[in-house]
This record gives structure tokens, sequence and C-alpha cells, in this order.
């Protein structure tokens, strides 16, 4: 069964690959390294490819990669259910559900921050939790 938006049956890591090399700019590389992190906090981590964008799971959604023009965001499903000691999320912030991070060219990542958020948001969809707001 085709994914939805892939345009031929290529594995969902090989359409996230398609999808950095054609924007080739700093948006592609801000991807590739976010990408990186992911897989190195949750070494299990699945990539799928679901609208048309990157989609990172481990027993429910992780995060989405989107991007647009001036930034690479990244939706994480269960965000408000995620503690966020470093305050890494800086969108949708004020939604039930989700928190995104928004990155703007030449903004720096946290690595150490950014990959214990990945793993607390792998440990609610371990966890079965629904949806409550973080402390």
């Amino acid at each position: 069964m085709q994914k939805q938006g892939a345009s031929t049956s290529l594995a969902a890591s090989d359409l996230i690959d398609r999808k950095i090399a054609e924007l080739g700019d700093w948006r592609g590389d801000t991807l590739a390294r976010l990408r990186k992190l992911i897989k190195d906090a949750v070494p299990t981590v699945v990539e799928e490819w679901k609208w048309n964008i990157p989609v990172w799971s481990h027993e429910g959604i992780i995060c989405t990669g989107e991007t647009y023009k001036a930034k690479v965001k990244l939706t994480f499903a269960k965000g408000a259910s995620v503690a966020d000691p470093a305050g890494l999320f800086n969108s949708s912030l004020e939604g039930n559900t989700r928190r995104a991070i928004d990155i703007a060219e030449g903004a720096k990542i946290d690595a150490t921050a950014f990959k214990a958020l990945i793993r607390a948001a792998a440990a609610v969809n371990a966890s079965g939790a629904t949806t409550k707001r973080a402390k």
C-alpha cells in the first residue's frame, strides 16, 4: 500500500532523505540535524511519511517535521503532556494537546535538552496516558 503523499513505493526514510535534499538550504540542514538527534535519543524510533511530511513515532507519534519558508517546525502530538524543563516549546502553547518548536534560520538547538524532550515524548506514548498538561 502506498503512503499518502508518496509518488512511488519508496520507504519513509527514503522520502525523508529526498525531502531534505530537495530543500537544499538551511531548512534541509536543520531537518537533517533534528532527525539525527531524534534517532540518537530513541534508537528504536520509527520514521514514517504521513500528510506529505516526516513523522517520527514510538508507540504513537512523537513529532512531525514541517518546513516553511522561514522556519522548521516540529509539532509534538502529545506535547502538552510532555515536561519541558528547558523551555524548548515555543509555539502552539495554548492548546490542550500539541506543542511545537519553531526553529528559524541560524537558531541554535540545545542537543542535550532536545534529546531529553524526545525521550520524554516517547515515554508519554509508552505510558499510554491520555493527554494532560505537564507541569
